[in-house]
C-alpha cells in the first residue's frame, strides 16, 4: 500500500446467477478493502454480451474509488472478489458471475501482461463510455 490515495475507475459486471447480487456483493467487498473508500457508483445497465457468444445479457456498472492500493494490489483484490463469487476462468469473452476491471487509475499508465491502464476496452465499449461520463462529475 502506498500513502499516497489515487482515484480508480473500477467497472463490474455480471451474467450468471443472481446478476444484482453479484454487483452488489462487490461494492461490499471494495468497501471492505484497506484504505479504500467508495466514491460513486453509476447507475447499473443491462448490455448485450461482448464477443459474439451466445449467452444471458449483462448488468454493468461502474463505480468511483479512492484507494492506498497500488494497481497491482488492486487488481489482485479485484480477482479474490471476482474468485469469492465463484468465477471461474475459461473462455475469453464467456459468462462470468462477476467481472472487476480496472478501467483507470488516477492518471497512471501501466503496461503489464495482465494489467494494462487505462483498459483498452474502453474505446469499444459505448457502455463504460456512458458511466465513466456519469461518475466524473466526482472527479472535482
Amino acid at each position: 500500500m502506498s500513502a499516497t490515495r489515487e482515484r480508480a475507475y473500477l467497472a463490474l459486471g455480471s451474467n450468471l446467477g443472481d446478476r444484482a447480487a453479484h454487483l452488489r456483493a462487490a461494492l461490499e467487498a471494495l468497501e471492505a478493502l484497506p484504505g479504500t473508500r467508495l466514491l460513486a457508483a453509476s447507475e447499473v445497465e443491462e448490455t448485450l454480451p461482448l464477443g459474439g457468444l451466445d449467452q444471458a445479457r449483462y448488468l454493468n456498472q461502474m463505480v468511483l474509488i479512492e484507494t492506498e492500493l497500488e494497481p497491482r494490489e488492486l487488481l489482485e483484490a479485484c480477482q479474490e472478489m471476482e474468485r469469492r463469487a465463484g468465477r471461474v476462468r475459461g473462455e475469453r469473452w464467456g459468462s462470468r458471475t462477476l467481472d472487476v476491471d480496472i478501467v483507470r487509475y488516477g492518471r497512471r499508465h501501466v503496461a503489464e501482461p495482465d494489467l494494462v491502464i487505462p483498459h483498452p476496452g474502453v474505446a469499444n465499449r459505448d457502455f463504460w463510455r456512458r458511466e465513466l461520463a456519469e461518475l466524473e462529475s466526482h472527479e472535482s
